[in-house]
């Protein structure tokens, strides 16, 4: 027996980056236990699947503070989910007042660069004593926390982004101090350098949180559909205004028009419109009366309705939602590997990059090409104040010395590399798409399951529930006494939830027909039931007439007739060896699945359809669909879809959709499982995706949204992988000998700012129509 795994979900801080994406799941995969670790940038929080008994969650925990991702457990029993009750107002002022101090930073800079160059008359502000204090200042305030992280990352031996800028300013920082001690070696001063770099480090920063927030949004839309109270129902009939999260269930609310539904629950009193399409994407009302199901996060839109509640908090449909929609944010796409492991050993390569940038000017590139001094450095320095080191490099120009200009080349390729960009690319278009997803009513469950779809050239399709609305009709009955052969049929089916089981037991209850009292029920998947029925002599079997034959169950000929000429499904009633009679069974094709299927069709997808009904019944909605014969399976048992679909994936990618408990190994079995969300709950468990509306025409527009999702992600990583293949040669100055194209520090750290922004603003052009 396997040992339990627990899912644990854990909120990183200090990720920046996709080499700490990287860090962080290479810390928490060699943690004891843990079998599974998907960790998201976007979101900033890891999903851990843990063997019970053999893992430590604060042994977890300890290791990456260690690391210098400092992390806490979230309690999975919340009801709307993390994003939505992490504490924003903190943050949100952290942010403004980080965005506050780089744009001074960069108001100090700009007016210290006017003052040198004399076009203002602010002799204190363009000195160099000042620039070295607001050097100074800058370090030591804002970028502290980015030096703190990147020394930590360097030394727990996984260097960030933070790595990289830190060295970078750092050693403006530390060339131009030298520079200021000690006139003599000649050196140019940098203070200009770090104030401009944190500057443009921190507004970056700034802009990335507001555009990331934005690709969170839809989820945090999700979790306010729940209502802060609710109405409690006493059993003296007064009502108490209470939160909802002292519901419990068995209790009574009462909810009136234009209210939201706080939990799940069935309706017990009244009538009512109700809206659900936050939760299914369903534009029409759903009628609700007593007996109805409702949701958490449904719209009450006419009159006052009592409800029962089934289930509350992280147990409701809302909740549960949420939940699925923030782990599959959490699980990766395939086509983000490369991205992973390139960011995990891109600090290193960016780091040897600036070292040979220096090394080759200082010692070689100045001397062969002298020109680029002059080139690089408009504004030469006179006589006095080369030798009183006080020459000031300002913005966009370079260096009069070959350490001086090595230093500007090495510094400019620290900051404008940008693993950010490649950690971003995927997740952040992961997060838009499943959070635009569920808004519509459908359920990704991972990057790698929305790539999939994307990639999809072949879609099976179950019949009944699927195809058709899967509440069938008894359309009519062959036997000495119908009424009674209905009353045990519909008795033994009163515990099922097949739709031929509800077409038996509406028959009985429009025909007043009581049912008897059933034990030892048995289901035999694929076929039937069987079990004991009150009054009954024998074992009472209902199900597929082949079945009954292989039981014993003898099929006269006038019987054997009437089936060969029944248009629908028959469902056979035996008492023992005894045939009591047939039921004829017909469903209706849903009215929206001939253009679905066709707008499926129209994008190169090959269809066919496997059941477990008669083949008249089939070849009947085959005709009626378009199916060419090679594209039907008729009186198809669970393990021959199985051998079926393994069959298709040999040669194509396979999605199988269905609604039923017959379909579950099929839908598990597929390259993608695709669940019908008015179907049984196992259905959905074993689905990559799910479709909670009852409209089949979610289904084209679901793997619309995979495919146009696939070509945003391989966007992103074109811009990303493009972005740094381009600008780090430019920054190392491949192009100054021969174009004078020089990319000063704060430029780079500029572009760098940019590049990560563009693709999360790429992300979010997928909500556009």
């Amino acid at each position: 027996m396997s040992p339990a795994v627990q899912t644990v979900v854990l909120d990183v801080e200090g990720m920046k980056c996709g080499g700490c994406v990287r860090a962080v799941e290479t810390t928490l995969l060699d943690q004891p236990g843990v079998q599974r670790a998907d960790v998201n940038l976007v979101t900033r929080s890891a999903w851990l699947d843990l063997t019970a008994g053999e893992s430590d969650v604060n042994g977890v925990l300890k290791a990456l503070a260690e690391r210098g991702f400092p992390a806490k457990e979230r309690s999975l029993d919340d009801p709307i989910g993390g994003l939505a009750t992490a504490p924003a107002l903190p943050g949100w002022w952290q942010q403004w007042r980080q965005l506050m101090v780089a744009l001074v930073l960069l108001l100090l800079s700009v007016l210290g660069h006017l003052s040198e160059a004399g076009q203002l008359s602010l002799p204190l502000i363009g000195s160099l004593p000042f620039h070295a204090t607001l050097a100074t200042v800058a370090l030591l305030g804002p970028g502290r926390p980015i030096l703190v992280g990147g020394v930590a990352a360097a030394r727990a031996g996984a260097p960030s982004m933070d790595s990289l800028v830190g060295l970078g300013v750092s050693s403006a920082y530390v060339a131009s101090l030298v520079a200021l001690v000690w006139p003599q070696v000649g050196w140019p001063c940098f203070f200009n350098e770090p104030v401009m770099l944190l500057g443009f480090v921190l507004l970056g920063r700034f802009l990335e949180e507001r555009a990331r927030f934005r690709t969170g949004q839809a989820l945090q839309q999700l979790a306010q559909l729940q209502p802060d109270s609710a109405r409690l129902l006493l059993s003296d009939g007064t009502i108490r205004e209470v939160r909802v999260g002292a519901l419990r269930p068995g209790e009574t609310v009462q909810l009136l028009a234009g209210d939201r539904i706080p939990v799940d629950g069935v309706v017990l009193e009244g009538a009512s419109a109700v809206d659900v399409s936050p939760l299914t994407g369903e534009p029409l009302p759903l009628q609700a009366e007593p007996g109805t199901e409702l949701s958490s996060g449904s719209l009450n839109l006419e009159a006052t309705l009592v409800l029962k509640v089934t289930r509350v908090g992280a147990e409701t449909a809302l909740a549960r939602i949420i939940c699925l929609v923030e782990q599959a944010q959490a699980r990766r796409a395939p086509i983000q590997g490369l991205a992973d492991r390139v960011a995990g050993r891109f600090c290193f390569g960016v780091i040897g990059l600036a070292f040979a940038t220096f090394l080759f000017w200082w010692l070689f590139g100045a001397e062969h090409w002298p020109e680029v001094l002059q080139a690089s450095a408009p504004g030469m320095p006179t006589t006095h104040e080369m030798s009183h080191g006080m020459h000031h490099g300002g913005l966009g120009s370079g260096a009069s010395t070959p350490m001086g200009l090595a230093l500007q080349l090495s510094i400019a390729v620290l900051v404008v590399a940008c693993p950010c960009a490649l950690g971003l690319a995927t997740p952040t278009v992961i997060t838009v798409a499943t959070g635009l997803a569920a808004r519509r009513g459908w359920l990704f469950r991972g990057g790698d399951v929305i790539e999939t779809a994307a990639r999809l050239d072949h879609v099976v399709f179950d019949k009944t529930g699927t195809l058709t609305l899967g509440r069938p009709l008894v359309t009519d009955v062959y036997g000495d006494d119908p009424d009674h052969l209905l009353q045990l049929a519909a008795s033994l089916e009163q515990t099922s939830r097949h739709p031929l089981a509800y077409a038996l037991l509406q028959e009985a209850q429009g025909r007043e027909i009581a049912l008897l009292e059933c034990n030892e029920v048995r289901t035999v998947s694929g076929q039937g039931l069987e079990g004991h029925v009150d009054g009954a002599s024998d074992r009472v079997r209902v199900g597929k007439p082949d079945w009954l034959v292989e039981q014993g169950v003898a099929i006269a000929p006038d019987a054997q007739s009437w089936l060969s000429a029944a248009a629908g499904s028959v469902v056979a009633v035996a008492v023992g060896d005894a045939l009591m009679g047939l039921v004829q069974i017909e469903d209706q094709l849903r009215p929206d699945v001939a253009p679905a299927l066709q707008r499926l069709r129209s994008h190169g997808l090959a269809l066919s359809v496997f059941s477990g009904d008669r083949q008249a019944a089939v070849q009947r909605l085959g005709q009626q669909l378009g199916f060419a014969a090679q594209d039907l399976g008729w009186q198809m048992l669970p393990e021959q879809k199985l051998q079926r679909l393994e069959q298709l994936r040999q040669v194509e990618r396979v999605a199988m959709v269905g609604d039923g408990i017959n379909d579950a190994p099929a839908l598990a079995a597929a390259d993608l499982g695709i669940a019908i969300g008015t179907g049984t709950q196992i259905a959905q468990d074993s689905a990559g995706l799910v479709l909670l509306g009852d409209r089949l025409d979610n289904l084209p527009e679901a793997l619309g949204l995979a495919r146009r999702t696939l070509v945003k992600v391989r966007q992103n990583l074109f811009w990303a992988f493009g972005y740094n293949l381009i600008v780090l040669p430019v920054a190392a100055g491949a192009l100054l000998p021969s174009h004078g194209v020089l990319l000063s520090p704060p430029l780079a750290a500029l572009l760098m700012a940019l590049s990560s922004i563009t693709v999360v603003f790429n992300a979010l052009a997928l909500r556009l129509p």
